[in-house]
């Protein structure tokens, strides 16, 4: 009896809802769009040295902010750079620092959060009381203290805004898995004399799984703006390095007589932000379509 309940929630029905899931994904035009739409973006940072026309750090004496045209489709900035390929070259950084801080949170806070709602008592309050300290600051806060005590940079910057992130996503999956510890399947575990590190993350951890992917993808387009912000204050990844937020400060400094400037890079980090938050919307719906 308890091997059957024990196998209950991993059984192979399962397959059944897995399939269903992705058939709705599949039937959903605007989960579609945006997923090619942050495809294209994803191509593009791998791709971008490649398509990019010069090189990001090419000056072209004499043509100092000088206009879109033929020759330059996005014009160039203050010292004669190509903005385009800036652009190109930036959009391989800004993922990588959205990945890399999303890697962190999603990582350490689903592991942090399956082992607080197992372990429980003490260990569990102490955790939560942290956590709400920690959520008591905007991210965005929390990462300028973390970057500015590392030092400015790209690493510095997905550790800073990934640590910011961990906490909410922690308390999420801990709420998810503390449903799951209360099932039979759990006690039925226990009762075998299963350790506590299997049935976390071989009975418990399958069963949460679908909510790390959602709150990733739906806190990504978040953790873009925050990279970008830092980059705009002067935190981040630091010029002559091609970053859209850094380009975005460089080009607000001459809205008025050279509005390219600013106006390329609000583009390229809106679209991705827009694509982003309907894709997780979405795929939030798809996945549990009776709690979304």
């Amino acid at each position: 009896m308890a091997e059957t309940l024990l196998a209950r929630p991993i059984a192979p029905p399962t397959v059944t809802s897995e399939r269903s899931r992705l058939e709705r994904a599949l039937h959903d035009r605007l989960l579609l769009l945006t997923g090619g739409v942050i495809a294209l973006y994803v191509l593009v940072g791998l791709i971008g040295p490649l398509i990019a026309p010069q090189g990001p750090y090419t000056s072209h004496p004499g043509l100092n902010f000088h206009a879109p045209d033929g020759q330059f489709l996005l014009g160039t900035d203050k010292e004669g750079r190509d903005v385009l390929s800036r652009l190109l070259y930036g959009t391989r950084f800004t993922l990588i620092g959205a990945f890399g801080v999303m890697a962190i949170a999603a990582l350490l806070g689903f592991i942090y959060g399956l082992v607080t709602a197992y372990v429980g008592g003490w260990f569990d309050s102490l955790s939560m009381r942290l956590f709400d300290v920690i959520l008591s600051f905007p991210p965005l806060v929390l990462a300028i203290v973390l970057v500015a005590t590392f030092g400015p940079g790209l690493y510095s910057v997905i550790i800073g805004v990934g640590l910011g992130y961990l906490p909410a996503i922690a308390r999420i999956i801990r709420s998810e898995a503390m449903v799951q510890r209360n099932q039979q399947y759990v006690a039925a575990a226990e009762g075998l004399g299963f350790s506590s590190v299997r049935i976390i993350f071989k009975h418990i951890m399958p069963n949460t799984t679908s909510q790390i992917i959602v709150q990733a993808s739906m806190n990504l387009p978040y953790a873009i703006i925050d990279i970008a912000g830092l980059s705009f204050l002067g935190f981040g990844i630091q010029p002559p390095t091609p970053d859209w937020g850094g380009m975005l400060a460089e080009g607000q400094r001459d809205l008025l007589f050279a509005p390219w400037l600013a106006i390329a890079p609000a583009a390229a980090i809106t679209l991705l932000v827009l694509a982003w938050n309907v894709f997780g919307a979405r795929l939030r719906r798809a996945v549990d379509p009776k709690r979304y």
